[in-house]
Order: C-alpha cells, then sequence, then structure tokens
C-alpha cells in the first residue's frame, strides 16, 4: 500500500510517499481501507519533532474509511462497517490497523470526507464548549483563529450554547467567515491590537474564557483579558509554544484558572467517545453543524496540505483523499 511517512523530522519536505506493506491487525484491532484522512497541526508537531515519535512513522491521526478485516477479540464492528476515527495513528496510508474500540460508525447520510472533517476538529470543539468550560448563556467568550478548523466549529457550539462570542482572524475574509458562523464580534488582529478591542467590546470587563489555539503570541495578552476566576483554555500552538510562566501569575491577574486539554483525555472512554462523536455526527447530518472544508488534495500532495496549514492559509478543513490500491 501507500503510505506517507517520515524517517527524520523536518519541513514538509521530509514527508514522503513509499510503498509499504498493508498492516495485519492484532488482538482487538481492525483494519480499515481509509478513504479521506484529515490533516490537523498535531500532524505538524510530530512530523517538526515537537511531539516526539518513533521513527519511521505514517503520520495521521484522523479519517473515514470501511472496515476490512478485524482482529481477534472485536466486536465493536464488522468487516464492510463505515467508520471513522480521531486516534489512529498511521492514517496517511491506504490501510490502518486501529483499535476497534476508537472507531465510531458513520451514519448513512453522512459522506466519508464530512465524516473525516468532523471528527478530531468537532469533538474538540465538543469537549471545550461542553466540558472544559461548559458554556451557558450569557457567557463571553473569545475565540482565537475563529475561522480555524477547530474555530469555525467552536463558533456555531458556543453560540448554540447562548455565548457571546469574541473571533479573532487574520484576514477581513477570514474574519467574513467567522461571522458567518456565527460569531458576534469578529477582530481583525492584523489590522487592530486584538486586546484593546475586546476590552473596548466588553466595557473593560473581560471575557470569561479564552479559547487559545494560538499560543505563544497569543497566550499572555488573552490572561489580561480574562474576568477574575476566569478560565483560560490553551488547546494548541500554531505560533510557537507558550514560554514557562510562574504560577503566581494566575492569582495576581484575578484567580485565574489555565488548563491545557487534549481529546483523549476527553474521550478516554468508549462510552464518552460515542456521545461525543454521536453528537457531532447527527449534527452534521441534519445540517444544525456546518462543516467547511478548505481543501481535499491527493495523498501524495500531504507536504502541500502542511504547508498550507502552517502558512494559516486554510479556513476550516484540509484533508487527504485516498485512494486504496486493492480492494480489501
Amino acid at each position: 500500500m501507500r503510505a506517507v511517512r517520515i524517517h527524520e523530522t523536518g519541513g514538509p519536505d521530509v514527508l514522503r510517499l513509499e510503498d509499504v506493506p498493508v498492516p495485519e491487525p492484532g488482538p482487538g484491532q481492525a483494519l480499515v481501507r481509509v478513504e479521506v484522512a484529515g490533516v490537523n497541526f498535531i500532524d505538524v508537531y510530530k512530523r517538526t519533532g515537537l511531539y516526539p515519535v518513533q521513527l519511521p512513522a505514517t503520520l495521521g491521526e484522523e479519517g473515514a474509511g470501511v472496515v476490512a478485516a478485524v482482529g481477534p477479540g472485536v466486536r465493536e464492528v464488522r468487516v464492510g462497517d463505515r467508520v471513522a476515527w480521531a486516534s489512529g495513528f498511521g492514517s496517511y496510508a491506504e490501510y490502518v490497523a486501529i483499535g476497534a474500540d476508537r472507531l465510531v460508525p458513520v451514519p448513512d447520510d453522512v459522506p466519508a470526507d464530512r465524516a473525516a472533517a468532523a471528527m478530531l476538529q468537532g469533538m474538540t470543539a465538543h469537549y471545550l464548549a461542553t466540558s472544559t468550560f461548559p458554556l451557558e448563556p450569557g457567557h463571553r467568550a473569545l475565540v482565537h483563529a475563529a475561522a480555524g478548523g477547530v474555530g469555525l466549529l467552536l463558533v456555531q457550539l458556543a453560540r448554540r450554547r447562548g455565548a457571546v462570542v469574541i473571533g479573532t482572524a487574520g484576514t477581513p475574509e477570514k474574519a467574513e467567515l467567522a461571522r458567518q458562523a456565527g460569531a458576534d464580534h469578529v477582530i481583525v488582529y492584523t489590522q487592530q491590537d486584538f486586546a484593546a478591542e475586546v476590552r473596548r467590546l466588553t466595557d473593560g470587563q473581560g471575557v470569561h474564557v479564552v479559547y487559545d489555539s494560538v499560543g505563544r503570541a497569543t497566550f499572555l495578552a488573552g490572561l489580561d483579558l480574562l474576568q477574575p476566576r476566569g478560565m483560560m483554555v490553551l488547546f494548541g500552538q500554531s505560533s510557537g509554544p507558550v514560554e514557562p510562566i510562574d504560577p503566581q501569575i494566575l492569582n495576581r491577574k484575578g484567580s485565574l484558572f489555565l488548563t491545557r486539554p487534549s481529546l483523549m483525555h476527553y474521550t478516554a472512554t468508549r462510552d464518552e467517545l460515542l456521545a461525543r462523536a454521536g453528537d457531532v455526527l447527527a449534527w452534521v447530518a441534519d445540517g444544525s453543524l456546518q462543516l467547511r472544508i478548505d481543501r481535499e488534495l491527493p495523498l501524495d500532495r500531504a507536504a502541500d496540505a502542511h504547508r498550507a496549514l502552517e502558512a494559516r492559509r486554510t479556513a476550516g478543513k484540509v484533508l487527504l483523499r485516498v485512494a486504496p490500491a486493492v480492494e480489501a
């Protein structure tokens, strides 16, 4: 089969399309024929070495496809089932072996590209808005990168829960996408001081929560925008890792809360995984959660997908269309 692998860490050019053996599903695993793989910043972090992986490695956490075979002891899925996943390392390939308990069923009326686009970013937006800081009517939320893959979904879910949403975006075009998703206010951070604008928009009161996937460039200014006992939710670092801070700063700025969550910990059990994925895919199916697919590239252009993501040239989801070499 074809797979996109790295033999060393570095820039997008280290991504190589290679012929490798089809994996065998072990006990508790399913072999899935991948139709579409999602591209996410976690893939960039692993490619650059920020998140260490054993080399050589096939990248990709997320995708959708059809179960081709099952290993011993598998009861969660059967051959022929349409499934999606957000924790199947090695998804930039025509086949991937995944723990069957991490696969979720895809409704018949949700195509593979929509399912793949919804999984990692959709469930991330879900846990951020419903569990990490459970938004309620009247809460004010600042969403950085509001036109990104998670951002567009988080804006929709925040508005669904009654929050007032202030988004940031890098261009007027991206700002308009965030407004269309439901943001009450959008700040173009390349043209305005986002911190000053948030203070103006909130009459100096600040926000209850900051959802920050940008990291180094926005983190410290975001702390200053939180009202007392507010929460900084740092769930990404597209501008680079945040420098270490003295925890005393949280006291001085108003007994603030700081968390660095990950999807893995919010889908730790199969019941929680199925509940979150079930909500997200049902909302995609009924049209109440709108997905924006920015671009879909063939597997051999994975490096171009990474370049676009890192350059912040995307607004919405980036996908890789995978064409299986053989039918299972």
